[in-house]
């Protein structure tokens, strides 16, 4: 069985970033198998080949005796996170969304072991919230908050629609972890501003971040 300090060095090894590398020292001298989030939107029929970079490190955890979550984001999907680009993405149809969550669901067990992950799919509690839940979600952050963003960022500078749905992506995403309860979640660094926006409400809802 590894140390602390080894399990860490080979968590991190290859990692961009681990925000903030300290929390993930404290979890890892817990004593008990993490709960590690990576969220998936299916928007294609295939998972791509830079997805294996970050599924090899969700087998690392499994080796070490961590849980791994996987979440389909089927219901993110049809809303649409248009990271990386500059315009708002086209929502896809359910048809289309449900097609390719399962084939997501099979091709990551060529990396992932079957037994030890758990899939969810966001559709169960987003689906749920209604406009009512949706608002209530909304209040939680700023404009200002959401320009930080830096595609939207650039987007409203360079005089770029942004559709206000758009603001409310990272906020779903973010309360994807408050109910998985994710102790640990991984991403590009792409999603960066949506996997901190989890932490914050984690921490607003009174869990360990």
């Amino acid at each position: 069985m590894l140390s602390v300090d080894e399990a860490l060095a080979e968590l991190t090894r290859g990692c961009e970033a681990v925000i903030p590398e300290e929390e993930l020292r404290k979890k890892l001298s817990l004593g008990r198998p993490l709960r590690i989030k990576l969220g998936m939107d299916p928007t294609a029929p295939d998972i791509h080949l830079g997805h294996t970079v970050v599924l090899n490190k969700l087998k690392t955890f499994q080796d070490l005796g961590h849980q791994v979550i996987l979440l389909i984001g089927d219901f993110t999907a049809s809303v649409g996170d248009p990271t990386g680009k500059n315009a708002t993405r086209p929502p896809l149809s359910r048809e289309k969304i449900e097609e390719n969550a399962r084939t997501y669901a099979e091709q990551v067990f060529k990396i992932l072991d079957r037994e030890k992950t758990e899939i969810v799919y966001n559709s169960a509690w987003l689906g749920k919230l209604g406009a009512s839940g949706m608002l209530k979600l909304a209040s939680r952050q700023t404009v200002a908050r959401m320009l930080e963003r830096d595609d939207f960022k650039k987007r409203f500078e360079a005089g770029q629609s942004i559709a206000i749905h758009e603001f409310i992506y990272p906020l779903l995403q973010a309360w994807d972890s408050v109910e998985l309860k994710a102790d640990v979640e991984m991403g590009g660094t792409d999603q960066r501003f949506n996997l901190l926006m989890g932490r914050e409400l984690q921490k607003e809802e009174g869990m360990e971040p």
